[in-house]
């Protein structure tokens, strides 16, 4: 396989086979426009093409404990196999703008932890509140956009 569009192609292909070997058409008319909507690509997508940009890196989350931005808390939460988090510069400055008590606006691409960066500073606010006032009460309402996001996020 030389390059992704062969390997998009080849699995079309085999796709192609296995979804018209289950179903005999014998009707020309009919053989003849599916074979035509086939040709044409009906069933598939183009291929989409993105540009993953490198985000600048930041601090981690344990250095951001270290320097007062975060509640110790934060540090054992936000790991990944047991490792801490190295965050991206807009996530860093989401979380000193919340910590200053801003309000903060987080335009950036997919794929960029926009998520994260509303979410440490989320559970970090509800930590240190509960230090504070331990009565159960709502702390936080997250509002996501849609299903197909929001499940994508139980999965980090």
């Amino acid at each position: 396989m030389k390059d992704i569009f062969e390997y998009r192609d080849n699995l079309i292909e085999s796709f192609s086979e296995f979804s018209r070997s289950f179903t005999r058409v014998s009707a020309s008319d009919i053989k003849e426009v599916l074979d035509e909507e086939y040709g044409n690509g009906r069933f598939w997508p183009e291929p989409l093409i993105q540009v993953n940009p490198h985000y600048k890196k930041a601090h981690t989350i344990t250095e951001l404990v270290q320097l007062g931005l975060l509640h110790p808390l934060c540090d054992a939460l936000f790991r990944i196999k047991g490792n801490t988090l190295t965050l991206f510069n807009h996530q860093e400055q989401a979380i000193r703008k919340a910590h200053s008590k801003q309000s903060y606006v987080l335009t950036t691409g997919t794929g960029s932890g926009k998520s994260l960066a509303f979410f440490i500073p989320i559970i970090d606010a509800i930590i240190k509140g509960k230090e504070q006032d331990s009565t159960p009460r709502t702390r936080a309402i997250i509002v996501y956009p849609m299903n197909a996001l929001a499940n994508s996020q139980l999965g980090e």
